[in-house]
């Protein structure tokens, strides 16, 4: 079965917000990093079914690293969008910045990449549609999406030799 390409636009999630309260901070008043992945993870899980169409399951998290602290009363703004699709998986790239209303200040504070698998009733994977970068931007993340994935794959290749 073919799928029809998409462009990036059709699945791209700009400035989703998440108000830090109390409860979501631990002991250093920073923001729970768990929280904000687990916030990241249902984002991108939205993008990733909005490009294939179908269900779809986290397979991967790469490259996750907290630049700088969310901490209370700031505004967590989370940017998503699919860099790239394969035959049945996608990478979803994701910006979390935090911003401080009262003080009019923004900051970057983790980028990750999301590899998500489109599946069907049984858990078998389906296939999803190709990607159509619209502009310089996307088709650089385009490009990018490959390199992590060979990567991805190497690593996975070379950790086969210590399973038991």
């Amino acid at each position: 079965m073919t799928v029809q390409a998409k462009p990036v636009s059709a699945s791209r999630i700009d400035n989703h917000v998440y108000k830090i309260f109390p409860n979501d901070l631990n002991a250093r008043k920073t923001a729970f990093g768990g929280m904000i992945m687990s916030i990241a993870d249902r984002v991108a899980v939205v993008a990733a079914e909005r490009h294939s169409g179908n269900v779809c399951v986290t397979a991967s998290v790469d490259s996750w690293h907290f630049v700088a602290p969310a901490k209370e009363n700031d505004t967590l703004v989370f940017s998503v969008s699919v860099n790239r699709a394969w035959t049945s998986s996608m990478e979803i790239g994701v910006r979390v910045d935090a911003e401080n209303s009262y003080e009019n200040t923004r900051k970057h504070i983790v980028s990750a990449y999301f590899t998500f698998v489109a599946v069907d009733d049984d858990g078998k994977p389906l296939p999803v549609p190709a990607l159509l970068p619209e502009n310089e931007r996307e088709k650089q993340r385009f490009e990018a999406a490959e390199i992590r994935r060979q990567a991805r794959l190497n690593t996975r290749e070379s950790l086969k030799r210590f399973k038991a």
